[in-house]
């Protein structure tokens, strides 16, 4: 089973009106957490995501809670990584509960989706902050269509391109149909 085929199998793809992380807006909405409750399909889509790094020795995974950590734990399980996970304080991206990055540790960013890659900016900051040295990115959804660039390798199980509008752009917002607001962030 290709990525495509499990994260339908998985119903993950939700169509309506949705008020992504970003701010921006969009017809369709990605629901990772629908795969990873099921380890099979996790595990397929890691060692998709993983295939990219094959022969780098990988220290730590480093994941954004709280949507990235059963994804960064399940990646790092397949590199044969250490998983921590950063959370917000105060608004930023941090380490807590004792994680801690050593000085050139080689770290795999994990993220479950992408789309315009903010989350995921603010953690290879977090990294280099930490002295880490950065492998790469690996993602289960890459909603850009490749087209944001860390700047590293970025290994996604797939990609797609998923149309998002501003908030004063968006087709939707001037159809009148109602906004919701999934995902983590409030």
């Amino acid at each position: 089973m290709n990525a495509q085929e499990i994260l339908q199998k998985a119903e993950a793809l939700f169509d309506g009106h949705f008020l992504y992380t970003s701010g921006r807006h969009g017809a369709q909405y990605m629901q990772c957490a629908r795969v990873l409750q099921y380890p099979e399909y996790t595990e397929a889509l890691a060692k998709i995501a993983a295939e990219r790094f094959s022969g780098e020795k990988i220290d730590i995974v480093v994941a954004p809670a709280i949507g990235g950590i059963v994804w960064g734990y399940e990646l790092a399980r397949i590199l044969g990584a250490k998983s921590i996970f950063a959370e917000r304080e105060n608004g930023k991206m941090t380490l807590r509960r004792g994680f801690e990055i050593p000085d050139g540790a080689s770290v795999v960013v994990a993220e479950d989706v992408i789309t315009t890659g903010g989350t995921v900016f603010e953690i290879l900051e977090l990294v280099r902050l930490n002295r880490g040295k950065i492998a790469g990115v690996g993602v289960i959804v890459d909603r850009s269509g490749g087209k944001i660039d860390f700047g590293v390798k970025t290994s996604a199980a797939f990609t797609t391109e998923i149309a998002s509008y501003s908030p004063e752009d968006c087709p939707l917002c001037k159809q009148g149909v109602p906004i919701t607001k999934p995902g983590s962030r409030s």
